[in-house]
């Protein structure tokens, strides 16, 4: 104790003066740290080590440490802590401990808070005011472990009959509301590996700069001055050179200790650790990513595992993505997507998102816009096009169903490659966009796969199912699996790529083609060729895709980023409808991913088979993931299958498969028998309600001509932001 005393001396004396107008401390220091003269404020549970680390953190950096607890609240009250807890009682306590921070001045050090000083709102709002608050953390069970080796039994505000895992999870809420930045610290993680993760948190939040995206086509050695940030490249959706967005230094690496903290999360909590890794916090703050991940997955969704895994034969599970509200796997993405785009938005245009689909997109897209609420959805419209017979009869109902407020959708007379690639021309074109700009104040976006923040929330179920296979004792982690996805824009495969490489040990990624295959042809022969190539339609329609929007990522993420290849590749698809990659970048793709197709009787037949044998309804699209999976994945290791669409959505082809006669021919009603033949999965309320509520009415069909969607747009943009009454 003599020796610490001493260094608390010195630092006092070296670094730091008392002011003369008041009893307060006032600790300023002279030297500059990562945050210029802005402190690093340590916040956690007692026991979180916040002490120890602050030691730590201030020796590497050679900045004042201040402890709370010794330095300030002793000092100020002239008895120890615990002395002054058992005089005043712990409600009299706060509100002291509160008053005595709300007088504290410091700047450029490191600052261990106490464990309740989050608890004062006042206080808390003082602090942050010239420092950055750091969250360590720490798993409540090891906290509880932590306090028991110290022979601590009872914390501040702890009441008799309150346990202390109570009052900590209590507490919990505080700590969330008041972080700049989380450091999650793994079950094992030593004093020096937290102070580590300390100092990469705080250099990560200094050095925005760094956190920036690129276009898949743009050379990174060339780049602008002008940097692209997460909050750019959700507004922008398409970068300008016609090229995707990517996060320049790829995706942060998640150790083994902070996954083994995901796997008894929920799906919510998944959701927010992993999205703050990837969102820097000055581009959206970890308090709003709290708000909007939990309004996205929350009751809105009907199972509260949101996205679970269940068994469903032999060493295949099935991943169900459809229990949000438009029964399809693109409701994971977004009802999250729109609350990001609102925050992100400058307030000075009008936003129209326009949105190609080949089915489920086009729903789920009207569903998350039309939650936002105020002044996001009066200057947010979204205009969505779908090809007239290319989706089923109940997506179709589904999207026409939203016909109030900003929100709507048409139809082509086409195919979903002529929608996606005429909004991608009208993106292209600067004398549209310039138009929209200057006479409506409105500026064109995107909700498509195509956007970041489409893509992003995609990598969360990926990871949450691999979780969710450790938490249920499938596997341990470390072990690997395989997940098998049906895909055509490759964005649901490029997610899972990308959970690879945040850490997860998915082993092989298995894209499930149905007969249109222009995955499965190019994985098996590095050869794109959409020369003479038609578009089939088939009994899954959300995979009648033949120019697959993501595989632009995938390619500049196997190539090591070569935007120049990228570049040339797709200018070569645009104008010649064909290329081929060179036989060495065709290696590498075989081995991050396998393909294979399925055919529309297979497809069926799996379907009964399934059903036949477990009681277990698929939907068209999983069938066609566990034909390829019987295929090709070898059995040492799980396989996970991606169920992305509930079966009622394609009734039909399912009563076909299940060979039940005598089909009604209302929607509502084709789902009510269907229903009685489902052992699992159950019903989906939400899209019998939507049947149910339609009233059945027409909508727009237009001729598959460019200037006729150009003028749909127009007259969207006039309708949601011009009617002024």
């Amino acid at each position: 104790m003599g020796l610490l005393n001493a260094q608390r001396l010195a630092i006092r004396t070296a670094r730091c003066y008392l002011c003369p107008l008041s009893t307060a401390k006032s600790w300023l220091s002279t030297k500059t740290g990562l945050l210029g003269d802005k402190n690093i404020l340590l916040m956690g549970p007692p026991g979180a080590g916040k002490t120890t680390v602050g030691k730590i953190v201030a020796h590497k950096l050679g900045l004042p440490v201040i402890d709370i607890d010794d330095n300030v609240l002793e000092t100020t009250w002239k008895m120890p802590v615990a002395a002054k807890l058992a005089a005043v009682g712990g409600k009299r306590f706060l509100e002291e401990e509160g008053q005595v921070l709300c007088n504290f001045s410091a700047s450029g050090c490191v600052v261990s808070l106490t464990g309740s000083n989050p608890l004062h709102a006042q206080a808390m709002q003082h602090v942050k005011k010239c420092g950055l608050v750091v969250f360590l953390d720490v798993d409540t069970e090891d906290i509880i472990q932590r306090l028991s080796r110290m022979k601590v039994n009872r914390i501040v505000g702890q009441e008799a009959g309150v346990s202390m895992r109570d009052l900590l999870l209590y507490r919990r809420q505080f700590y969330e509301k008041w972080l700049d930045v989380r450091v999650l610290c793994g079950t094992g993680d030593t004093v020096d590996e937290v102070a580590e993760k300390v100092l990469k948190a705080v250099e990560r939040y200094q050095e925005h700069d760094k956190d920036i995206f690129v276009s898949t086509r743009c050379d990174s050695t060339a780049l602008s001055d002008q940097k692209a940030y997460f909050s750019d490249v959700v507004i922008e959706g398409l970068a300008a050179d016609g090229g995707l967005y990517v996060p320049k230094n790829g995706f942060p690496k998640v150790d083994p200790r902070e996954w083994l903290r995901l796997v008894p999360m929920s799906y919510p909590e998944r959701a927010l650790v992993l999205l703050e890794k990837c969102i820097h916090p000055l581009d959206v703050s970890p308090l709003d990513l709290r708000t909007m991940t939990f309004k996205a997955y929350g009751s809105n969704f009907s199972s509260e595992r949101v996205a679970p895994v269940n068994h469903l034969i032999h060493n295949q599970y099935v991943q169900e993505l459809f229990h949000g509200p438009t029964a399809s796997f693109k409701d994971l993405a977004l009802q999250l997507m729109p609350q990001l785009f609102a925050c992100c938005l400058p307030l000075m245009c009008n936003y129209l998102i326009l949105v190609a689909t080949s089915g489920d997109t086009g729903s789920a897209v009207l569903s998350g816009f039309s939650r936002l609420s105020g002044a996001d959805r009066h200057r947010t419209g979204v205009l969505v096009f779908f090809p007239e017979e290319g989706v089923s009869e109940i997506q179709k109902l589904q999207m026409t169903s939203y016909r109030e407020g900003n929100a709507r959708a048409v139809s082509v007379l086409s195919d979903f490659d002529f929608c996606q690639r005429t909004i991608k021309r009208m993106f292209g074109e600067s004398g549209l966009t310039g138009h929209l700009a200057v006479e409506y104040s409105t500026v064109l976006s995107t909700a498509n796969s195509i956007n970041w923040a489409r893509l992003l929330p995609q990598v969360v179920y990926h990871s949450s199912s691999y979780l969710d296979l450790c938490r249920d004792g499938v596997i341990k982690f470390g072990e690997p699996i395989d997940v098998c996805i049906p895909t055509g824009n490759f964005g649901n495969a490029m997610s899972a790529v990308y959970a690879k490489q945040m850490g997860i040990p998915i082993r092989k990624i298995i894209c499930a083609s149905n007969h249109n295959r222009i995955i499965t042809d190019f994985i098996t022969t590095g050869e794109y060729d959409l020369r003479e190539r038609h578009l089939l339609h088939s009994h899954s329609p959300a995979i009648d895709i033949l120019k697959s929007s993501n595989l632009e990522r995938f390619i500049y993420h196997v190539s090591d980023g070569s935007s120049h290849l990228v570049k040339d590749l797709f200018t070569r698809l645009d104008t010649q409808k064909h290329f081929q990659v060179p036989e060495p970048l065709l290696g590498r793709i075989q081995q991050e991913v396998l393909a294979g197709w399925c055919s529309e009787d297979d497809c069926l037949a799996a379907i009964h088979s399934v059903h036949t044998q477990t009681g277990y309804i698929m939907d068209t699209h999983t069938a066609v993931a566990k034909v390829v999976a019987d295929r090709l994945q070898d059995g040492f290791c799980p396989v996970v299958l991606c169920s992305t669409a509930h079966y009622g959505k394609f009734a039909p082809a399912v009563y076909k498969a299940l060979q039940i006669q005598n089909i009604p021919e209302d929607p509502a009603e084709q789902l009510k028998k269907l229903e009685i033949a489902a052992s699992r999965p159950g019903m989906h309320r939400e899209m019998v309600k939507c049947l149910r509520n339609e009233g059945r009415t027409g909508h727009t069909v237009c001729q598959a001509d460019y200037s006729v969607l150009v003028d749909e747009v127009e007259n969207m943009i006039h309708n949601s932001f011009l009617n002024v009454m």
